[in-house]
């Protein structure tokens, strides 16, 4: 592993995300990530934040159009009430503050607490919870569904109607319909590895893949021998459009869990677009990358999104952040 010692290396990579973006405020501290402008007047602040060893969720996805602070945690560990209340109030213009949290017991448990202590300092707060993983109804961290990759869609596009400056009601009723519209499903090639742990998390044998991984390495719904690109997309696409049923245009994302390469994870979105056309689903936007990711673990995971008029409009917006940035 590239650290130090593990007990350092959240705050070793916060040291790191300030000597590389200066356009950024780094409390390494106290573990929150800022735009440099924020408060920014008259608009409302979005702030996420979950376990860190997602990246470059969610530290990655902080300025204009995207996210206004994250707060990272331990690796996969939530974050503390008190970083969320000092993000919220460092942020906070006026116009109210949108957490956005992923559907994980400690976040939601810590989000919640927060909010309530923010409201006693005077802070509007409104909260949207993801839970967009098809592959288990319930895991070891979470009652309901898992959030995963339409976390991505929900923090860019509540993010551009922010910007917008659109009052607080309106953005959390867009980033709501981005998740109620959202669906993904996760695949594990390979077991992660913890700083703390220094080995596999858990036992998966060469030769063998785990279908509807979480992304800390929770189990899914089955175990098989290794799958080809193709059979993997079948597989992972139709557990989606099962659940999603979209009637419409659709946005992709194509996500790795981090030790997968793009040049198979662009071959795999050759298939994910091969399913989608047998489907008879069009594609509006694709995005390939490692965006909401697992340390190590080598794997990927479809996410879509059910796209109207207005949530194209605002995924197209500009964005300038570390990990996502388009337009002027």
């Amino acid at each position: 592993m590239l650290i130090n010692v593990p007990e350092t290396v959240v705050a070793d990579a916060l040291r790191g995300i300030a000597a590389a973006h200066p356009e950024l405020t780094v409390d390494v501290e106290n573990r929150v990530v800022l735009r440099r402008d924020a408060p920014v007047a008259g608009k409302v602040a979005l702030v996420s934040g979950g376990g860190s060893g997602h990246e470059p969720l969610h530290a990655g996805f902080v300025g204009p159009g995207m996210l206004t602070a994250a707060c990272p945690g331990e690796v996969f560990t939530s974050p503390v009430p008190d970083q969320m209340v000092r993000a919220a109030a460092a942020v906070d213009s006026g116009a109210g503050v949108l957490f956005i949290v992923k559907n994980y017991t400690g976040d939601v448990l810590n989000f919640e607490m927060a909010a309530e202590l923010a409201e006693d300092e005077g802070v509007q707060v409104a909260k949207v919870l993801v839970d967009d993983d098809v592959a288990v109804a319930d895991s070891l961290y979470t009652a309901g569904r898992r959030g995963t990759g339409a976390t991505l869609f929900v923090e860019k596009i509540a993010g551009a109607a922010a910007e917008e400056g659109q009052p607080l009601e309106r953005v959390e009723a867009i980033a709501r319909r981005v998740n109620a519209r959202s669906r993904s499903f996760g695949v594990a090639l390979s077991a992660v590895t913890t700083p703390a742990k220094g080995s596999p998390t858990f036992d998966l044998p060469p030769g063998e893949l785990e279908l509807g991984i979480g992304i800390h390495g929770e189990p899914g719904r089955e175990r098989r021998p290794m799958m080809t690109s193709g059979e993997i997309a079948d597989f992972a696409v139709n557990a989606v459009l099962e659940d999603l049923k979209p009637g419409g245009p659709v946005l992709a994302l194509v996500n790795g869990m981090g030790a997968t390469p793009l040049l198979e994870l662009y071959g795999f979105t050759a298939e994910v677009h091969r399913v989608l056309g047998e489907r008879g689903v069009p594609v509006a936007r694709t995005l390939v990358g490692n965006y909401v990711t697992s340390l190590d673990m080598a794997g990927c995971s479809v996410t879509l999104c059910e796209a109207d008029e207005e949530l194209l409009r605002l995924w197209d917006a500009p964005v300038r952040t570390a990990a996502l940035r388009w337009g002027r």
